[in-house]
């Protein structure tokens, strides 16, 4: 089965880790004990000292601790955990890992982490977890576990986190997965405002022999569909639902980043995409919206999530930048535009229908659209069962035609 890793600082948290492979052991879980740290470790001795893992990135680690630049120590240590952690993955040594840290020993850790592939059980204990953990999870299954109390010392608090982590990634590594039907992968993107759209074209792809992995698009949920893509997981993609590009455009909370509606282009994979969504940007509660968006168009959808509809210059910006993406697509791609709206709440009589900023969205997009990318227009919303099936029965031609 491999050990579970215990990566961490060794130098500051040495007696947490012990506490931490003591538990483990007790379970007759093998364990290896990889030092990030950069000086001597104190309270436990590892099995991968910091020298070999310094070296893995790069760096001595006596110039590092010599140097006294924390920042430059952590991020050379996280390099060269990350290839420790990647060599002992492939040579059958690691069947999960798990670490304790602050922010710096998260850094370090995470970015180990997220180099294993997905299904590798990954926990880390750390007191940034009850904030923004995107930096950390990036779009892999990262586990994070709030440590309620810092990683300093082993107390009646912290001993029970501690234990109750040793006991789940016991459990992670011992699972077994039963025996499933091996069908060829789709991935598809779903927003709340796109969900009858994709709930119908994923029924008619399971119909057709696929399975189909939905990914919500909010950021996150985009950078682990291109993530999955890039390391060739799918054997197509049915992107509908494209709104994560608004957010990155104009400066939402659901940015996937700048190559976001490429991975499947440069992999050469099928690809049937829409434009899902693109009538709105996200933000948090309504009082987060940043001043210079008051007189917008705004949506409170729930209490937690505000939407911003998308301007005619903003519709004809990100029109041209699908256009762009997708003409440089490498492998077969197929693109429906719903004339009659973009969403649920873009249709006629809804808070986002606007017909000039989806006129500029469409027209953008058929101006920068290659010749050789086909363009279906259909006289329809997003969320017509009938568009559903079509784009899903293309995408299956797609597939079958590139075999």
């Amino acid at each position: 089965m491999g050990a579970v890793v215990l990566l961490g600082t060794l130098d500051t948290k040495g007696a947490e880790y012990a506490f931490l492979r003591d538990r483990l052991l007790e379970r007759g879980v093998e364990v290896l004990l990889v030092d990030a740290g950069i000086n001597e470790p104190v309270g436990a001795q590892p099995d991968v000292g910091r020298d070999e893992v310094a070296l893995a990135g790069g760096a001595d680690v006596a110039a590092l601790a010599a140097a006294g630049d924390r920042g430059a120590a952590v991020t050379a240590m996280a390099a060269g955990a990350e290839q420790v952690v990647k060599r002992l993955h492939e040579e059958g040594r690691l069947a999960g890992i798990l670490a304790l840290g602050g922010s710096g020993g998260t850094s370090i850790a995470t970015r180990a982490m997220r180099a294993l592939p997905v299904g590798v059980p990954k926990l880390m204990v750390s007191t940034v977890a009850s904030g923004d953990t995107r930096p950390y999870v990036g779009a892999v299954d990262v586990t994070m576990m709030y440590s309620v109390v810092d990683i300093a010392g082993v107390n009646r608090v912290s001993a029970r986190i501690m234990a109750n982590a040793a006991g789940a990634i016991a459990g992670m590594v011992a699972a077994t997965v039963p025996e499933l039907a091996a069908k060829p992968l789709v991935g598809a993107t779903m927003f709340g405002v796109t969900t009858p759209c994709v709930t119908r074209a994923r029924e008619r792809l399971e119909e057709l022999g696929y399975e189909v992995l939905v990914f919500h698009a909010t950021g996150a949920g985009g950078q682990s569909l291109e993530a999955l893509v890039r390391d060739g997981f799918h054997a197509g993609v049915l992107d509908t639902t494209t709104t994560e590009l608004a957010d990155e455009l104009v400066g939402g909370v659901l940015s996937a980043g700048p190559d976001r509606l490429e991975a499947a282009g440069e992999a050469g994979v099928p690809q049937v995409v829409s434009l899902g969504a693109l009538d709105m940007v996200n933000f948090g509660p309504r009082e987060t919206v940043p001043p210079q968006f008051e007189g917008r168009n705004l949506y409170v959808h729930n209490p937690t999530v505000t939407l911003m509809r998308t301007t005619p210059e903003e519709c004809a910006e990100l029109g041209r930048e699908i256009g762009r993406k997708l003409s440089a697509a490498q492998g077969p791609t197929a693109v429906f535009v719903p004339l009659r709206g973009v969403s649920m709440i873009a249709v006629a009589g809804q808070p986002f229908h606007d017909d000039a900023a989806d006129e500029a969205l469409f027209s953008a997009l058929r101006a920068s659209l290659d010749d050789s990318i086909e363009l279906n227009e259909r006289d329809t919303d997003i969320n017509d069962p009938e568009l559903a099936v079509e784009m899903a029965d293309r995408l299956h031609a797609l597939i079958e035609a590139a075999r």
